[in-house]
């Protein structure tokens, strides 16, 4: 009887151990996902603004909220150049131009959220961030099957809680570090040459256009050929972000642990 008591004293004691040990893998495991992946600077959330890479490499991205009269060329240009794009879309802009969602999706572009309504989301509850957020991602999954995962604010507004807002709802939050300033319509030669004598071109830029500006379509061929002139590749964003194991630098610099 005594060696029954303690062979059942033994297993109790093997299985408890057992189970602390899973725990204390699971733990271990979890806790590094918190402090590697972070997007916290200081007491600060911030969204990806560019990336740390050796990769001679930058990003293109086109904000749909308006018009799409140029979508087409605009497609046409970056077929030309064999570059894929990032286009990121309102709940309206998608509403509006089906056919012209699902034709940048065609062409092999990130399709991005870009809210559902272009409000100043920093103003918003969490509640109210996460419905901007997920109806748009709701309407592009019914509209294409694509599951959206990065998400820029309109204005380029945020605060600490929509960077958190967006990365619950499984999003990265992407803004820009090169501005070309179509949307002032100051004419072609001014994007091209803000674009390309940017002071914050470099490996890893995010660059920022607008598809319903007055006269983007007309100086996107001069960016991207001089962009690679200057030797860069010109990649979604999806493909230049890191997506695991990050941290920012005060500058909104995306760094691999």
């Amino acid at each position: 009887m005594i060696n029954d008591i303690l062979r059942k004293d033994s297993a109790k004691t093997f299985l408890l151990l057992f189970c602390f040990a899973i725990i204390s893998v699971g733990v271990h495991f979890y806790k590094q996902d918190i402090i590697t992946t972070s997007s916290t600077v200081g007491k600060k959330e911030l969204p990806i603004y560019c990336v740390d890479t050796d990769k001679k490499q930058v990003a293109l991205s086109f904000d749909a909220a308006w018009g799409d009269e140029d979508t087409i060329q605009i497609l046409d240009i970056l077929d030309k150049y064999k570059v894929k794009a990032t286009f990121f879309m309102t709940g309206g802009w998608v509403e509006a131009y089906p056919d012209k969602v699902k034709e940048i999706a065609a062409r092999g572009h990130d399709l991005g959220n870009h809210s559902e309504n272009h409000k100043q989301m920093s103003k918003l509850s969490v509640a109210d961030q996460t419905s901007e957020i997920m109806k748009v991602h709701e309407k592009v999954k019914t509209l294409t099957g694509v599951e959206m995962t990065l998400f820029r604010p309109p204005f380029g507004d945020y605060n600490n809680s929509l960077v958190t807002t967006t990365m619950t709802c499984k999003y990265y939050p992407i803004q820009w570090s090169v501005d070309s300033l179509d949307w002032k319509n100051y004419g072609a030669s001014s994007i091209v040459k803000t674009v390309l004598n940017h002071k914050a071109l470099c490996n890893g830029a995010i660059i920022l256009m607008h598809n319903g500006a007055k006269y983007t379509k007309d100086a996107l061929e001069q960016v991207l050929v001089g962009l690679q002139e200057q030797g860069y590749e010109i990649v979604p964003i999806s493909q230049l972000i890191i997506t695991e194991k990050y941290h920012m630098d005060t500058a909104g610099k995306q760094i691999a642990d």
